[in-house]
């Protein structure tokens, strides 16, 4: 009896385990074919998105894992391999080269913002005017409401839409977006 009731009780925790993880993701959505889960943080969530899988490496290559993997909170505007496609030719295998590590980390720390900032908290300011959210890297971004979307601006005047928004985690919030931004 005492080798069934283990056998109860290990089962139990891992069905509580993965209701747990359920619960987790049942409001985030789905990034890449991947379930996003709250109680994860932002790489350890990242990582499992296959339309990720370019700003994985970068992050790597610009050591920024254990950054991203910190305390936060952060919101980080995520660039889709498709975003990084769209640069020039040759851009994203030289800027993962040893030599690039600071040309790099300005520009992915150009997509982090200290705090959390969620879709309704900026589409509410941006409704009023557009707003100008400070990054890690230094510049500001600017976030303007159009047409009932929010809209990311940066440095040099690139727009992207936030076409997936509030991917919250456990240490802030993913918001994908289509366009690496330029600082």
């Amino acid at each position: 009896m005492h080798t069934s009731f283990k056998r109860f009780a290990a089962f139990c925790f891992v069905l509580f385990a993965a209701m747990v993880g359920v619960a987790a993701a049942a409001d985030n959505p789905m990034v890449g074919g991947a379930a996003m889960y709250a109680n994860k943080t932002i790489v350890e969530n990242a990582v499992n998105s296959k339309d990720h899988t370019t700003l994985v490496a970068a992050v790597k290559a610009a050591g920024l894992v254990d950054t991203l993997n910190g305390k936060g909170p952060f919101t980080v505007f995520a660039p889709t391999n498709e975003a990084f496609n769209r640069l020039p030719a040759g851009t994203v295998d030289t800027l993962v080269k040893p030599e690039n590590k600071a040309t790099l980390t300005k520009i992915l720390t150009y997509h982090v913002v200290p705090g959390t900032h969620t879709s309704k908290e900026l589409m509410a300011q941006a409704m009023k005017g557009p707003i100008m959210l400070k990054t890690v890297q230094g510049e500001a971004l600017t976030i303007k409401a159009h047409d009932g979307k929010l809209w990311v601006i940066d440095a040099k005047g690139g727009t992207t839409g936030i076409s997936i928004a509030d991917v919250m985690q456990s240490n802030g919030v993913i918001h994908v977006v289509d366009k690496v931004l330029m600082p």
